[in-house]
């Protein structure tokens, strides 16, 4: 799928973004505070922006082929 410049650097609020994932707003919040969530742009204290760009970076980051695979490289072959 491949989507122009300005749709996958537009800047969406928490809620649009946990929507835009199918996840919860406090998902993101735990993300943010422990690690391992998407990338996001901290415009003030109180003011947390997601790009579209990074969410599906994420996500696709995300992609398994079973509920055994850590997503980890095996670099031993």
């Amino acid at each position: 799928m491949t989507h122009n410049e300005d749709y996958l650097t537009t800047l969406l609020k928490e809620k649009d973004a946990a929507k835009f994932l199918e996840v919860s707003a406090r998902s993101l919040q735990g993300w943010r505070f422990k690690g391992g969530g998407p990338k996001f742009v901290k415009i003030s204290h109180r003011s947390i922006r997601y790009r579209k760009k990074e969410l599906i970076e994420w996500a696709e980051g995300k992609i398994r082929s079973s509920t055994s695979d850590s997503g980890e490289v095996n670099n031993d072959l």
